[in-house]
């Protein structure tokens, strides 16, 4: 597995280590629950503390850490409501980019996603690559909608979708029922069938919180 927390290559900034860490957490390096220790980060980082307290500062504005008085600073393990809800804001998201995409050239749209969906199929057996073409398709969904707010409020919730991602992984016996669930929401977008769309894309975000919650 890369390992995120290693020495910067290049000058160090509050920016480049928030995104270091960001994506340590997204990708499970750091666990959910991990106690974040200054020292050892700045160790492995080859960093200074006050650039990797800046950084950190930046995950707990962004809710990715959380600070316990008297203890330290952690990663959040999403709490049943929490899934609940981020899977709610990425469902309206969603859904607003594909009824978007559906007003214009859908079909060109719905075949783009299908060519991820031949990729995810391709890739069975390896759940970590069918996880992060997964990711990859839903953020080619809100970008198809060519709206830049959607895709930045889409964003701000990656790592947690990839925290989740990871943990979905462990819930399919077999990748062609996601595979089946992406290549019908695709298909539906091709052909321009909104409604059908709406349905799919509902059901696809209640399977994955019925799926994360009830573990």
């Amino acid at each position: 597995m890369t390992s995120f927390i290693e020495p910067l290559a290049q000058e160090s900034t509050p920016s480049i280590i928030a995104d270091k860490l960001r994506k340590a957490i997204s990708h499970g390096e750091l666990k959910p629950g991990a106690q974040l220790g200054e020292a050892d980060l700045a160790r492995k980082l080859g960093v200074s503390r006050g650039p990797l307290r800046e950084g950190m500062q930046r995950l707990t504005q962004e809710g990715l850490l959380v600070s316990i008085r008297n203890r330290g600073l952690f990663v959040i393990d999403m709490t049943p409501e929490d899934v609940q809800d981020m899977y709610l804001a990425r469902e309206a998201i969603e859904r607003a980019a594909a009824r978007r995409i559906i007003a214009g050239d859908h079909e060109a749209a719905g075949k783009e996603l299908l060519a991820i969906v031949e990729d995810m199929a391709t890739a069975e057996g390896d759940p970590a690559a069918v996880g992060e073409l997964d990711i990859a398709f839903h953020e080619r969904l809100v970008a198809l909608a060519r709206s830049p707010r959607l895709s930045r409020m889409h964003q701000t919730y990656i790592t947690e979708t990839r925290m989740c991602i990871h943990a979905l992984e462990a819930t399919y016996t077999v990748s062609d029922v996601r595979v089946g669930e992406h290549k019908a929401l695709a298909e539906a977008i091709r052909a321009g069938d909104h409604l059908l769309a709406d349905d799919l894309l509902i059901a696809h975000m209640d399977d994955a919180v019925t799926r994360l919650t009830t573990r």
